[in-house]
Parts: C-alpha cells; structure tokens; sequence
C-alpha cells in the first residue's frame, strides 16, 4: 500500500495524533485521521521522530568488509532508527577521490536501507600532507560536503588551514579529528588517576583541546566552518563554548559512549572499552551532558566504529580502537539525557536529526513532521527496557560495550521517504 496511518504517536514526544504517509510524502497530521485505504499503524502512544540523520559513521567499504559492508551498515542505521548516515573517508582505498565517494554514495542508493552520504577526505591517503580532491569529490555525483581524516588528525596548521579556506568555496566543513599525535603517543587510555593505577599510557585531554583551540582560531581567521569530531573532555567543552560566544562558525558533536561511560571501566581489561577518543572521567561526562543540553554541543554522533573479533578479543594494548553504536544510540541518549530531564524529545530530534542533517546539508532528512515533508521517520517505544544482545544486531561486528547491560527504549518502525525498512524491530 502506498498510504500508512501511524495513529495515536507522540510527536516528538508531544500529545498523540495520527500521521498520514502518502507515498514519500507525510499527508496530514492531527487527530482522528481516516484510515480508509491505508495501512494502519498503531502508535500506541509510542515517540515518533524524525528518521535520525548520523554525522559520523563508519562503514568500512571498500577494504574491511570483514568489519562492516554499506550493506550491513545501513542495516544497523534502520535498526537503530536512522535514515541517513555520512560514511567516515577511511576505507581502503581511502575515499580521497571522487570515484571511491561515487562507489559508497551508489551502494548506498542500491541497498535502500538509509541514505548515504560519503565523507571526503581532507589530505591524500589521510597522510596529511597534501589536500586531497576536494573539488572533485564536491562536483562528483555523491556531492560531498563534509571532509575529515578522521581516525587521524588534520595535525599541520597550514594544511588545516588551506582545508577550511577551500571548502568556504563551496560551503562545505572540515570535521576535524582532535589528537595532537606527538601528545598521545603510546597512549592507551585516558591520562588521570586510573592510567597511573593501572600502568596503561595516558591520553592527555589537552591533546585534543590543543587542536581544537587552534581550529577554532583557523576558522574565525578565515572566515570558514569547521565542526568538532567526538569531542570529549570539559575544557574542550569551555573552548566551544568560548568560540560561539565569539561569533566563530564552530559545530560539535558526542557520542553515546561518552555521554554514559568513564574511564573507570577500563579497570575490567575489557578491550571493548578501548576507543579514541578515550573514555573520560565522572566530571568530563557530567560536563559533555550540560554542553548538550544547553546547545554547546550540536549533535549527537555514533562514531560507529565496527571490527571483526579477532581484532577486539584480545589484549589491551594490541585491541583496535572503537565500539558499535548505531543500533544503541538513541538508547544510550535516553538513559542519559531525557531520563535525567535534560533533553525531552523534541529536544533529541534536534541533537539527532534537525541539527546533524543542516550541519551536512543532507536534503530531505531532519525536516518537521508534518504535511508536505519527506516521510522520513522513526516509531520509539520509549516504555520498553531491556537487556542488549548484540546477537541480534545487524551490524557484521559484535564490539559493544553495553552487552548484558539493561537500556531503555526501542525503535520499532523507521521509514525511508515512506517506505518501511524497520517493522516491529525487524528489518524488511
């Protein structure tokens, strides 16, 4: 059927009203809405959102499909509750040209799970020490606007520079990745009380705040967008805070994991709970959940980061960094943000979908609900708790940290421009 009566939802958290798809289109909106001809959904008071837009996913093709396929990765997008995802540049090859974006934005088209939108790369093999194609990625049929080498920092302050002065062409941003390298080398967790406990290499915050310090600098120097990668320490915190108060054209995003876990956790060994950046302290959490809050923090972002067991079972310090998030986001930020009172859901539609799509320009994601926009949508038992089971994930990797653990809320349903990828937490 080409029509679906969602009824009785909690628009963005709101009083419960049935909403009318019409093809790819949302019809109506309010209450009592005839259902003749269309599918019925009940609602049941669930939260419906808009689709959930992803500023920074990885989904490891080309080269490491072992960890992840666009496939699988779009997948674990509509499980989670989203419909568009950007894919982080290192892949293998790198996505530095304009042909390798094409690849992932196509496969992207060919799976229809989620949208995809490709991240450039800002320097040649994310070597950082020479521009790549940026133009050409921008011109090419993926349209990238975004580029970053994340995985690796934009360390050289003349090749940050001319980064940020070239996308201004165009208006895109340079998402920056911030670890000054000479100042984490051999790090392997956060620098504090416990790495000296437990003899592990400590990560010093002012590597990251060093870099963004200097960006946010570069940026209000050349009049360009820069947007800040998984940030996470307090004083990264006050430095966002002190550019937007100065007018510097500055975005930031969190993750999940660091809205929730600290580096105590590493006391386990686990190396689940190896990521980069690291988990921080009590007060670094306590700190990114005000910044999110209060808008100092933009975004919400999974840094969906897949690998393959062998490269997680093992010990600490050989373990690849990162954790899956995409299925367990929207979670994590209710447990963390509107459990807490600090966000109510109109609020996490603007930290995970309004905000993240106008930073990336992703056309027809993070729009209203309401007549005449994109059906782009997610259903969110927000009622349900329970335990995850990565078992049943559809991402190809199992490297969560939060197996066992009990969260709150379930996405049910999700649809891309009016069709359903997700029906009652399965995908179709």
């Amino acid at each position: 059927m080409s029509k679906i009566l969602i009824r009785g939802a909690k628009v963005l958290g709101g009083e419960p009203q049935d909403v009318l798809i019409d093809g790819e289109t949302i019809a109506e909106v309010g209450t009592g809405l005839s259902a003749e001809g269309a599918q019925v959904v009940e609602a049941d008071g669930k939260v419906l959102l808009p689709g959930l837009v992803d500023l920074h996913t990885h989904l490891r093709e080309p080269g490491r499909e072992d960890s992840e396929t666009v496939l699988t990765g779009t997948r674990a997008a509509a499980s989670g509750g989203y419909t568009a995802v950007f894919a982080m540049a290192n892949t293998f090859p790198v996505a530095d040209t304009a042909g390798v974006v094409e690849q992932v934005y196509r496969l992207g088209q060919e799976h229809g799970y989620c949208d995809v939108q490709p991240i450039g790369a800002v320097t040649v093999g994310l070597e950082g020490k020479k521009l790549a194609e940026l133009g050409a990625m921008h011109e090419s049929a993926a349209g990238v606007t975004v580029f970053s080498d994340d995985g690796k920092c934009v360390d050289d302050a003349v090749i940050m520079r001319r980064a940020l002065e070239y996308v201004k062409a165009f208006g895109g941003v340079v998402a920056q990745h911030a670890q000054e390298p000479r100042l984490t080398e051999g790090a392997q967790m956060n620098e504090g009380i416990v790495s000296a406990e437990l003899g592990l290499g400590g990560w010093p915050a002012v590597a990251e705040e060093s870099i963004i310090a200097r960006d946010v600098l570069l940026a209000e120097h050349v009049d360009s967008r820069v947007h800040i990668c998984h940030l996470s320490t307090a004083g990264s915190v006050e430095i966002v805070r002190w550019a937007k108060s100065r007018g510097i054209d500055v975005t930031a995003e969190v993750t999940p994991h660091h809205l929730l876990l600290t580096d105590e956790m590493v006391r386990t060994y686990n190396p689940v709970y190896k990521v980069n950046p690291p988990l921080r302290t009590e007060r670094d959490v306590l700190a990114l959940r005000e910044a999110l809050a209060d808008g100092t923090i933009d975004i919400v972002a999974t840094d969906h980061a897949p690998h393959p067991h062998e490269d997680k079972d093992c010990e600490w310090a050989a373990a690849a960094m990162g954790m899956v998030g995409l299925e367990t986001a929207l979670s994590v930020v209710q447990e963390t943000m509107v459990d807490t009172g600090l966000l109510d859901w109109a609020g996490v539609a603007d930290r995970m979908s309004f905000r993240p799509a106008h930073i990336g320009q992703a056309t027809g994601h993070g729009r209203p609900v309401s007549a005449g926009e994109p059906a782009n949508l997610t259903l969110v038992d927000t009622e349900y708790r329970g335990q995850v089971d990565p078992a049943g994930f559809a991402s190809r990797s199992r490297n969560t940290p939060y197996q066992g653990r009990e969260l709150p809320g379930r996405v049910t349903h999700t649809w891309l421009r009016g069709k359903a990828t997700l029906v009652d937490g399965k995908l179709t």
